[in-house]
Order: structure tokens, then sequence, then C-alpha cells
């Protein structure tokens, strides 16, 4: 969705086999994204990773036990009451109650029929998460750290609106959210995969993350990015489930205007955080296997076929990709692609030693792509007080957790 979802994307491991036919791969590849999609979930062969539990949505939703009915889309509903013998109009009357009304019960859906309703508690759960943390923040950034119904702990983050995602003004709420608990690709600046990977998240659980904070906040969200805990592309089936729902007229309804005019659902932005194989192996083991000429080569492809704009997202980090040689370099692999670099001062993450650089130096950084004519923001600093990177509060709540369990 233009203006709705970016999906951030880095490389990701794959098996020797895979890492030697990768050009195949892509040349054979129907379109674009299903590249990308193939690389990416080729990848989770490797040995910080178990590949089968990235699967389809199917198997992960309907083989748990009981189907969450907000995993659902609106033909499947449709076709699941008429399983029941009642009319397909029914399943439009569940997703009014589901999103639009958001109750928080199948039994509080009073225009169905008591019966339909016994039926459908039997059939399908009804999950929620539960607010743990709210954190406000000096420049109205709000962090919230949720339970899920196993225990494990995801964040998302609200973020007020900024001319420095893509450079335009703008009056936006865009939320920050997860798509998997914890993650397995081990980048060294990141807190997110310090406590490991558990599981993906189910597209009913993305889709909470959106209902909680707007209950909570009391704003209406009109720009999310899946920039959270995790690789959303290593979720690929639960993360397309839950844009569907987001985007759909019966769902969440998010950016059905903007459709209109954008032949793409989806804004590609590219995790790269180094512009040389030297830097990005110190910061992101994955470019050991996927180095950043195959991961360029990857953007060529998607890039002509899509006929769209992508963003390389950099984390500029103090003393390690900040230097004069880095944005020159940088702005060669941007021009290449014709596209958008957002720069990120690095957030400091407790028991890591990085640290962003000064204020100036993210200036010259800055200045040396523009020098060049490329598309640059750098991101103005929101939720820093608030530790709002992905994975702090998680890292911090469990740790915290674990001493008193200790303790007790």
């Amino acid at each position: 969705m233009a203006s709705l979802c970016e999906v951030r994307s880095s490389t990701t491991d794959s098996s020797r086999e895979a890492q030697a036919d990768i050009r195949n791969a892509i040349a054979k590849s129907e379109t674009a994204y299903d590249t990308k999609r193939r690389i990416i979930r080729t990848n989770l062969t490797n040995d910080t990773f178990d590949a089968s539990r990235s699967v389809p949505v199917d198997s992960v939703v309907r083989n748990a036990g009981k189907v969450d009915i907000k995993s659902l889309l609106l033909n499947e509903l449709q076709g699941d009451v008429r399983d029941l013998a009642e009319p397909s109009y029914r399943a439009g009357q569940i997703t009014d109650w589901l999103y639009k009304k958001r109750v928080d019960s199948i039994g509080k859906m009073t225009d169905l029929p008591q019966s339909l309703r016994e039926r459908f508690a039997e059939k399908f759960s009804f999950s929620k998460i539960d607010v743990v943390r709210v954190l406000g923040s000096r420049d109205t950034t709000r962090k919230f750290l949720f339970r899920l119904s196993d225990a494990n702990l995801i964040e998302s983050v609200l973020i007020p609106a900024s001319a420095a995602l893509y450079g335009e003004k703008s009056d936006r709420r865009t939320i920050c959210i997860s798509t998997q608990v914890g993650c397995a690709y081990g980048c060294k600046f990141c807190a997110s995969g310090l406590e490991g990977f558990s599981r993906n998240l189910r597209a009913n659980e993305i889709i909470d993350q959106i209902i909680a904070i707007e209950r909570v906040s009391g704003e209406k969200i009109d720009n999310i990015v899946f920039m959270g805990m995790g690789e959303p592309l290593a979720n690929f089936e639960n993360v397309m489930r839950a844009i569907r729902i987001v985007n759909a007229p019966w769902g969440l309804g998010i950016g059905i205007k903007k459709l209109a005019d954008e032949p793409l659902q989806i804004r590609l932005a590219v995790s790269l955080h180094g512009a040389t194989d030297e830097v990005r192996n110190q910061i992101m083991p994955i470019n050991r296997k996927y180095n950043i000429e195959t991961l360029l080569s990857a953007c060529d492809y998607y890039a002509e076929r899509k006929k769209q704009r992508l963003t390389f997202e950099y984390i500029l980090i103090a003393g390690v990709n900040d230097s004069d040689e880095q944005a020159h370099l940088l702005a060669q692999h941007a021009r290449r692609l014709f596209a958008k670099v957002n720069l990120i001062p690095y957030n400091a993450v407790e028991d890591l030693e990085w640290s962003r650089p000064s204020r100036s130096r993210q200036e010259k950084f800055l200045s040396i792509l523009r020098a060049h004519k490329i598309p640059a923001t750098l991101r103005r600093e929101k939720g820093h007080d608030i530790d709002a990177a992905c994975g702090q509060l998680r890292l911090q709540t469990s740790r915290n957790e674990r001493r008193q369990v200790t303790t007790s």
C-alpha cells in the first residue's frame, strides 16, 4: 500500500546450494516480489533458524487448534458461514463487529443469532493481546509492550508525523509494528535478536497491535511500517494476510483511496546499513552469505520489474559506517537503483558497544548524499528518550521478569 505499508528487508542466510544458484532463482521468478519472497524464505535453511517455522499461514493458523477469527479473510468467513448453513451476508456482519465496532468476543456480536454465535465460539478462537507497558516520550512518540496469549512479549511504536520518512510534509500517524517474536538474523546493533527467535506472529497478532494502539492512544492510524521486531519477509504469508485485512474496506480500511492510483500495494525498504562488504560483515552476519552485490542485483531486478522507487534504510553508527567514504559509495548504490536513502541515527542499546555519531557527523554524511543528487532524509529523533529502537523494551522487561523469578 503506497504510503501505508513499508516492509523492511535485509538479505538473509541461505543453504550453500541456494547461494550458488541465487542468480538463476532471481531470473526465473515470475514477479519481483515473488523473487524477494523466494530469496528470503530460501534463506531460512541455516544453522540459526529453523526453516520449518516459516510456513504458510493456513498451517500456522489452522493447525494450531481453533482458527483465530481475526486471521480470516472475508471470502473465507463467507465459506465458513455457508458451511454452517447460514447466509453469506453473516460474514459481513462479523467483520463489522471485528473491525468497525471492535468487540472483544464473539458473544457480543448481537445481530447474529444466538445459535450461530455459539457455533462460531466453538469453531473459532478470539485471542487478544494485553498491554503490559506504555512509555510516553517528550516528542509524543509512544512505545507499547504487549503480551501474547502464550506469554511472549512483542512491542510496537506510535510515531508522530514527520517529514523524515519519505521527505514530504505530513500529518500522518505512523505505527511501527512487529512481525516475529524476536529475530533470527543476528544484526550486531539490534536488540531484537538478543533474546533469540521464538516464532512468527500470526496475522491476527499483527492486526491486534494496530487495534490495541488505536484503542489506547485514541489516535487514528493512517500509516504502517513493518519495521518492528523480526524480518517481515521471513513471515511472508502472515504479513501479507494481515496487509490484506488492513487494506480491505471490510477490514481496517487504511489507505483505500490511495490504492486507486498505486499499482503496488507495498513500498519496499531495504536494510542496507553499510556500503561495502567489509562494513556489512561487521554488523550484519547475513552479508557473509548474501553479499552486497547479490543484494543489489536482486534490487536491480525488483526495480526493473516494478518500476517503483525503493528506499535504503541506513542506521548511522559512530566509527562503523558513518565515514565520508561510506557516504560516497552509498550514493553510488542509490544512483544505480534510483533509490532514496533514509538515514537513521543509532539508538543505543544496553550491553551493545555501538553509539550514534555526533549531529555534525550526521549532517556531513547527509550533505555528501545530497551533493550526489541522491534523495535523502535524516530521520528526526523520535523516542530516543524511551529506548524506542526495535526490541529494547521487550529485552528490558524479559530480563527484569527473570530476575524477579530468580529472587523469589
